[in-house]
């Protein structure tokens, strides 16, 4: 087999792949660059064009990659195969699970040695630290190095900088406390523009996921089945209210430095129609949001009639519980790439900072839902599940509203519609992914729909 032909049949079954469900009529190598030749073993940078259909188009795919004369033990599961055929022959390993792999990657970082078109940056002295790749993520793959880096490689790219690296160093030119420091990146160029292949940061080593201490709130008060979440000695609802308080820091930097803009009554038309949009489109992935249908097209209805104008700025674009870490100092917010699924023109994009808030607003519900799901026997949690969202729901926006001068709970209807959609996107997300799971953003929409209904129930 043809490198190209492996990728065919070995991309598929990655969890980074984007395509899943259309099927890949065959793969283009696109550009292959020399890493490192060390005789029996190179190391390469492979870029592909995945195609879907016979007219073309397609999705562009980064792959460092080890390809040996033979094979090693125990390394089957990073094998993507034997490539046989064209100017790559050998064993071939996905690269960034190879720890000759992701070796070769921070050694060009440390050298500043260009390879091909290929460019390694760093903003300061970095150690010559050993590789461990994260296997926890989905769209991305990230390598963190000692307990001093972390280098998160884009999968799939699109030509022109990464939001991720953009946003990241904005704020931490601007001596914001709430993102970790930006370290270097990779590029090359793609389609005319500096194209952003990998971002390195440096490692909270003290950082805990805001998705596992919600968790674990959520776990002290279902075992204590019989008290309030504010009588539980795990209540996380200070946590949320801090991290309300960060998000709007945030937000306020990056207004302070980037672009920001009012956006009048026909743009807000425009953002009704693309949500309707999305809708229909998840729909024929999901067919039982048809369901929710009405309510949510009455929603939508709404916020088009909106008369007043919509602060725009650059946002984080995919925030929830599991894009930040509670450190010893305090939060920090990170993944600023938006939702990966979007066209890069779409998440560099202006938006209303209500999108971020709804984000989270979302993941506590979510979070909450996730754990019930381990207890299918004890339907009396999901009141508890929801005062425990609601009281964090409520602490965030008393946080945010505290630094931002206003509370985001008076938007409601557009403050709904970024809610919804969000739960749209779930829905679609882990029908494609985590089937199991599908209930949760389908049992928000339909409660969230219930009250929408009700408002416009006849007196």
């Amino acid at each position: 087999m043809t490198l190209a032909e492996l990728l065919a049949l070995w991309m598929p079954t990655q969890r980074w792949f984007a395509g899943k469900g259309l099927g890949v009529v065959r793969v283009e190598i696109e550009q292959v660059t020399e890493l490192a030749d060390h005789g029996r073993l190179r190391l390469l940078h492979v870029i592909a064009r995945v195609i879907h259909t016979d007219d073309g188009g397609g999705e562009l795919y980064q792959m460092p990659m080890a390809v040996r004369t033979e094979p090693v033990s125990g390394r089957n599961h990073v094998l993507i195969g034997e490539a046989e055929e064209g100017e790559i022959q050998g064993f071939v390993y996905d690269g960034l699970l190879d720890p000759a792999g992701h070796a070769v990657l921070l050694d060009h970082l440390r050298s500043g040695e260009q390879a091909g078109t290929i460019k390694f940056k760093a903003l300061r002295t970095l150690e010559d630290v050993r590789g461990t790749p994260v296997t926890a993520e989905q769209s991305n793959t990230s390598i963190i190095y000692g307990d001093e880096y972390i280098l998160k490689v884009f999968r799939q790219l699109a030509p022109g900088i990464n939001p991720d690296l953009e946003l990241t160093r904005t704020l931490a030119d601007a001596g914001s406390s709430y993102v970790a420091a930006p370290l270097g990146w990779i590029e090359c160029p793609l389609g005319g523009k500096d194209t952003t292949l990998a971002f390195l940061q440096e490692f909270l080593r003290t950082g805990t996921s805001g998705w596992l201490l919600a968790l674990a709130s959520i776990r002290d008060l279902y075992a204590e089945a019989d008290l309030h979440p504010d009588e539980v000695g795990g209540d996380f609802a200070s946590e949320s209210e801090r991290l309300g308080r960060a998000t709007a820091q945030v937000h306020a930097s990056l207004a302070e430095t980037l672009q920001t803009r009012l956006g009048d009554a026909a743009e807000v038309r425009d953002l009704s129609q693309r949500l309707i949009g999305r809708l229909e489109a998840a729909m024929l992935a999901v067919p039982e949001l048809a369901g929710q249908e009405r309510a949510l097209r009455a929603v939508y209805g709404r916020l088009a009639q909106r008369s007043g104008p919509i602060a725009l700025q650059r946002i984080h674009g995919d925030f929830h519980l599991g894009q930040t870490l509670r450190t010893e100092t305090g939060w920090t917010l990170f993944d600023f790439e938006g939702e990966p699924a979007r066209s890069l023109s779409d998440r560099r994009a202006l938006s209303s900072p209500l999108q971020d808030v709804a984000g989270v607003l979302r993941s506590f519900d979510y979070a909450a839902r996730s754990m019930l799901l381990e207890r299918p026997y004890q339907p009396t949690l999901a009141y508890r599940a929801d005062e425990w969202s609601e009281r964090n729901r409520d602490a965030f926006c008393d946080g945010y509203m505290a630094v931002a001068g206003a509370d985001p709970r008076d938007e409601s209807v557009l403050l709904l519609s970024y809610e919804l959609d969000k739960a749209v996107y779930e829905a679609v997300y882990d029908a494609r992914h985590r089937p199991s799971w599908v209930p949760i953003p389908l049992g928000a929409i339909a409660r969230m729909a219930e009250t929408v209904l009700l408002d416009n129930s006849p007196d």
